[in-house]
């Protein structure tokens, strides 16, 4: 009887081993880990943008239609719940990164209306601010290629046999990722050439 109970618990800790579901945790956690890093870089974003428009308001205030488009397209970027949830509903997902793609669309024409003044472009809080978005724009790029990398790896793992089985039955769905349609102009972080020479007339 206690060979059999042995052989039992040996069976069953062998099948539980290769049925996947310690690879599905840690992919699970993977990939939860890199969501919280693209949040938090587009919440670093979003922290700088009202010092931006204030600047930008002291030496361009009657640009009021691009500062309203920014302070409008942050609010309802940072409006969205960005709760682990998110990951498994596309359609939030989707809505999450529209709202990210219009601030991004809002910030850039922001930063070219700067080129028509002069005295704002030579501001050192200004460069400053404009250097800090650079750079965080182009960690918000990593952080979604990690964050893709590693849904792919989740996704790949509930869907191959015999793993898929272990996923169906403990619940795991598909997670929903960033669309990759235009990936290249969106990760581009914006930019403003502060020693661009004026066109020859």
């Amino acid at each position: 009887m206690r060979r059999l109970i042995t052989g039992l618990c040996l069976a069953a800790t062998l099948l539980l081993g290769g049925c996947g579901y310690n690879t599905i945790q840690e992919q699970d956690e993977a990939v939860k880990a890199s969501w919280s890093e693209v949040v938090n870089q587009y919440q670093r974003r979003a922290d700088l943008i009202p010092n931006l428009v204030q600047t930008v308001r002291g030496y361009a205030a009657q640009e009021e239609k691009v500062l309203i488009g920014v302070t409008e397209a942050r609010s309802r970027a940072t409006s969205i719940q960005v709760t682990p949830e998110v990951l498994n509903d596309p359609e939030a997902l989707q809505r999450f990164q529209a709202a990210q793609g219009q601030l991004t669309s809002a910030l850039k024409r922001l930063l070219a209306v700067s080129e028509n003044y002069p005295q704002l472009k030579s501001d050192q809080n200004f460069r400053d601010l404009q250097a800090q978005l650079e750079g965080t724009e182009n960690r918000i790029a990593v952080a979604r290629n990690r964050y893709i990398a590693a849904v792919e790896s989740y996704n790949v793992t509930v869907r191959r046999f015999p793993t898929n089985l272990t996923a169906m039955l403990f619940k795991h769905a598909v997670k929903a990722n960033f669309t990759v349609e235009n990936e290249a102009e969106i990760a581009k972080p914006p930019s403003v050439n502060f020693d661009q020479p004026a066109p020859a007339r």
